[in-house]
């Protein structure tokens, strides 16, 4: 009798025992690679760091307070598509003329955000005001002075690549008023419908945070499959220069919580800034990211060599990206001639003798380029929209 209570200690530590190996091993089962792991173990620090990602404070320098005070326009959040952008430095005449082009070609209720240097937000507040007053009032505006984590070095993440372009990593946390946005590149143009590019929320899983569109088509041209030192999403790397940002699932997801340690770990390896920390991101979480064509994210890497984009092709080019530089050089004529014939338009005037016979007549004169041969593909979203204003 005296053995009983022996082996029912034995027993009890054997299945204890048993407990911890199971357990163990579910958890080594699920693992993340071991780079990622040191991350994610940076986590918890970094986030007492800035006062939780979900709870993350604004510098008295750069107060919210100071914000245009227009109503809320967040209320009907079906109702109303929201643009994000941010613009520091030169890129004043830029923004305002990529804000022009949604404009022009959006007929739902239009929010403009825009993040910008204090000594830029007077500009941007005239320019605005003056449209609304052109337009009868047709969207709404924010302007907000760029702000980061108050324990981070500002500086460094202003100068991470663009100038500010980093800001759009800390929108979730920033814009919590904001369920979903549509951010772009300064350097972007709107040739058709805004609501094209929104409507894209609607065809992502209850489980995708964001919508951007492949890097390249081509793998014999590709960058990340060539030369990248970090993680990157699928075969060929995404380009963030259009973006659509479910915020609300961002911040359940507690994407600014992967931000930084990923920013650390990895800075000396990143070329080209924030668009790299969103790939190594989703290179980790695929399941995360919906990808849309890239008709959306139109770049001259597209046409430069031979016209890879099919879905330009067939349907027109729906949002044109100017990278590097491409609207303000010659190197891309067709990229420039675009560019022009936008900055050129005054708004509210006649739409097809002033935006699309111009654009029109300065294409024509790039047919000897590469993209100017598919010329056609850049005006087809826009022939749409004045034959309807026609009808």
């Amino acid at each position: 009798m005296k053995t009983l209570p022996r082996v029912f200690l034995f027993t009890i530590l054997c299945v204890v025992f048993l407990y911890i190996i199971i357990t163990y091993l579910l958890q080594d089962k699920h693992e993340s690679p071991h780079s990622y792991n040191k991350i994610i173990s940076d986590n918890s620090r970094v986030l007492g760091k800035i006062s939780n990602a979900n709870n993350l404070k604004i510098t008295s320098e750069s107060s919210l307070s100071v914000l245009e005070t227009h109503p809320s326009p967040f209320n009907s959040k079906l109702h109303k598509i929201v643009l994000a952008v941010v613009a520091c430095g030169d890129r004043l005449a830029e923004t305002l003329v990529m804000i022009k082009s949604a404009i022009i070609f959006t007929s739902s209720d239009l929010v403009v955000i825009v993040f910008s240097d204090k000594k830029l937000i007077p500009s941007f507040k005239e320019k605005l005001n003056e449209w609304r007053t052109i337009t009868n009032q047709s969207f709404s505006y924010e302007v907000y002075p760029v702000t980061f984590p108050p324990e981070e070095n500002a500086e460094e993440w202003r100068a991470l690549f663009k100038p500010c372009a980093s800001q759009r990593l800390f929108l979730p946390v920033i814009l919590k008023h904001v369920d979903s946005l549509l951010y772009v590149d300064t350097d972007t143009l709107f040739l058709g419908p805004v609501e094209n590019v929104w409507r894209h929320f609607e065809k992502m899983n209850s489980s995708q945070i964001a919508a951007l569109a492949p890097e390249h088509e081509d793998p014999n041209t590709g960058w990340y499959n060539r030369f990248a030192r970090h993680p990157y999403y699928g075969k060929l790397g995404v380009n963030s220069g259009v973006m659509l940002m479910n915020l609300t699932r961002m911040r359940a997801f507690q994407w600014t919580a992967y931000v930084i340690p990923i920013y650390k770990e990895y800075k000396l390896k990143i070329t080209w800034g924030d668009q790299d920390i969103i790939n190594i991101i989703f290179h980790f979480h695929p399941e995360k990211l919906y990808i849309y064509p890239c008709r959306y994210n139109y770049r001259p890497d597209h046409c430069m060599y031979m016209n890879v984009c099919k879905s330009a092709n067939d349907e027109g080019v729906a949002v044109l990206h100017g990278s590097r530089g491409s609207f303000h050089a010659i190197k891309q004529p067709p990229f420039h001639a675009i560019y022009k014939a936008m900055e050129e338009y005054q708004l509210g005037t006649d739409l097809y003798m002033n935006l699309y016979m111009p654009m029109k007549n300065y294409l024509d004169l790039t047919s000897s380029s590469n993209c100017g041969k598919v010329r056609h593909i850049f005006t087809k979203s826009v022939e749409k929209i004045i034959q309807k204003v026609d009808l």
